[in-house]
């Protein structure tokens, strides 16, 4: 997903897209490299949104894995339709479309997480960037329960995104890293499973990690109703304080 204004928002395009490559395709990272840092945070009884999941076979890891309710959601019917075809045998995994600006369709509190590798980005990248972001992560804290955590796999750093996760007053950020590619000659300097230390504007990673690391970025954001504002009445008119 690279720069520019695209038109990623619309189902239009993503239909195109994948009649054109039926896939399967994993955005960043397959399931087998995150197990470890997911088995932190969620339980195999959990209720999972997997958000745009397009043709990733994510889904199908965690469930083979023992997860046993895997929601997946995308804009485009096409994939949707052959991922529903897919996994007709799987009914642990479930495929709807759904735009994640408006996940109307579930109720507040739905879910106990939502695992996002790709979608913040892919919208971060199109048109109305700022508002198609920022009412998806609207909808991602309205269907978590309380105490429930929103696992962005992205490869925006800390600069790009700690601002836009925390304007929403939703949650309390940790910070991981996972190398894009495979090392093998050399020595992490971080493990997955250890949040890296995070201040107030990120600059505690870039100073860790050094400039333009090969990384992409882990933000696990645990739902707080205790950060909302508190709404309170005050001469018949409702405020926040």
């Amino acid at each position: 997903m690279t720069g520019g204004s695209h038109a990623y928002g619309e189902s239009s395009y993503w239909d195109s897209r994948y009649r054109q490559d039926p896939g399967p395709f994993d955005w960043y990272q397959k399931y087998a490299n995150l197990a470890p840092l997911l088995d932190r945070y969620i339980r195999r009884s959990h209720r999972l949104l997997l958000v745009g999941c397009g043709n990733s076979a994510l889904g199908e890891g965690m469930v083979d894995d023992g997860y046993q309710d895997v929601v997946n959601i995308d804009i485009s019917s096409v994939v949707v339709e052959a991922m529903q075809e897919k996994y007709k045998d799987k009914p642990a995994l479930k495929y709807i479309k759904m735009d994640v600006r408006d996940m109307n369709y579930f109720g507040s509190g739905s879910f106990d997480a939502v695992i996002d590798k790709g979608t913040l980005d892919s919208l971060m990248c199109g048109h109305n960037a700022q508002s198609n972001a920022t009412k998806m992560l609207g909808e991602v804290g309205r269907v978590l329960k309380d105490k429930g955590v929103y696992i962005l796999i992205t490869y925006g750093d800390p600069t790009y995104r700690l601002h836009l996760l925390r304007e929403l007053s939703l949650w309390t950020i940790s910070l991981h890293v996972i190398d894009r590619m495979e090392r093998t000659s050399e020595k992490k300097c971080w493990e997955l499973t250890d949040p890296l230390p995070l201040n107030e504007d990120g600059s505690s990673v870039t100073n860790l990690l050094g400039p333009n690391p090969e990384v992409h970025y882990i933000y696990v954001c645990t739902k707080d109703d205790s950060l909302r504002p508190q709404k309170i009445v005050k001469q018949g008119k409702e405020q926040n304080c």
